[in-house]
């Protein structure tokens, strides 16, 4: 199995989790937020990532949001499931219930917190690999596990036969470009950001897209895909440069929140355009009534609010 074998691409999300004033996963909401997700033209999306708040939520909750999202949108768009967890046990059951409940592929990151060396990562994922049936997307985000695979350790963990791509969540062009130029022949590429440097990277097929966090800006994300496979640059570019303001008051360039937490920005987006974002859970915070000033001022400069 590798990259031809998916026909992942695009603009592919990873969405918030909703939960209500009772500090529970709201089932009717989230089904609304898949809804207009949908209608938004998404190519794609990854549920239960960190943008999902996954560390929060228990087994039981994952598997409610597993079902939910398959009976709603399996077989129309692209469905990853995060299932990221500290053991590759763990990650194991999780893949299985996303399979039954219609999935297409699995999201894992290297365990958080512990910080393995390369040949317990690489053991990590040999384990996963050998136990699930779904493609595996690999997720090096650096800030939030305290690890960035090099490339030697990306290589080796692409040659398990259940890997297809990679998420990469470095900040760090360079290093995306060195990534993308060795492993784009067998994983497909996510992480290009929607700009000239991103642009390039998908028209010369070395990205397959963007894994981006929240989908905040509805069909303004995926249009930058849409219309660079057009061949309408500028027309793409537009829609990119949306993305890129929000990303720039909102976030650093590591993709770390400038105030709040990230899942916290997420939600308050949609809730500020009435659309159902429902609440962060601890220890995620709401934000402040200044901090949802920046949300509310950047959303009426795009003209969303």
């Amino acid at each position: 199995m590798n990259r031809h074998d998916i026909d992942w691409r695009g603009y592919i999300p990873a969405i918030t989790t909703p939960f209500n004033d009772r500090d529970q996963l709201d089932i009717p909401m989230l089904g609304s937020l898949l809804e207009w997700l949908h209608q938004e033209g998404m190519h794609g999306i990854v549920v239960a990532g960190t943008t999902g708040e996954w560390f929060s939520m228990t087994l039981e909750e994952k598997f409610q949001l597993y079902k939910t999202t398959g009976d709603i949108l399996s077989g129309k768009i692209t469905l990853v499931a995060g299932c990221n967890a500290f053991t590759a046990r763990e990650v194991i059951v999780l893949a299985a219930q996303a399979q039954a409940c219609g999935f297409d592929g699995i999201l894992v990151t290297p365990p958080p917190y512990a910080k393995p060396s390369a040949r317990e990562i690489y053991a990590f994922y040999e384990d996963i690999n050998a136990a699930v049936n779904l493609p595996i997307c690999i997720y090096n985000w650096p800030p939030g596990t305290g690890i960035d695979m090099d490339l030697s350790l990306l290589r080796k963990i692409s040659s398990l036969d259940k890997v297809v791509a990679l998420k990469n969540s470095t900040g760090d062009s360079s290093k995306f470009v060195l990534e993308a130029e060795a492993l784009h022949d067998d994983l497909r590429i996510f992480g290009a950001p929607m700009n000239d440097f991103g642009a390039r990277l998908v028209l010369d097929k070395k990205s397959d897209g963007l894994m981006g966090a929240g989908a905040v800006l509805g069909r303004n994300q995926p249009a930058f895909f849409d219309e660079l496979w057009r061949g309408n640059l500028d027309k793409a570019l537009s829609f990119g440069a949306m993305d890129r303001r929000i990303m720039n008051d909102w976030f650093d360039v590591n993709y770390m929140a400038k105030f709040g937490s990230a899942q916290a920005i997420m939600k308050t987006a949609l809730n500020l355009q009435r659309l159902p974002g429902g609440n962060p859970r601890r220890p995620i915070l709401p934000l402040k009534e200044n901090e949802q000033a920046i949300i509310r001022a950047s959303l009426a400069d795009l003209g969303i609010l």
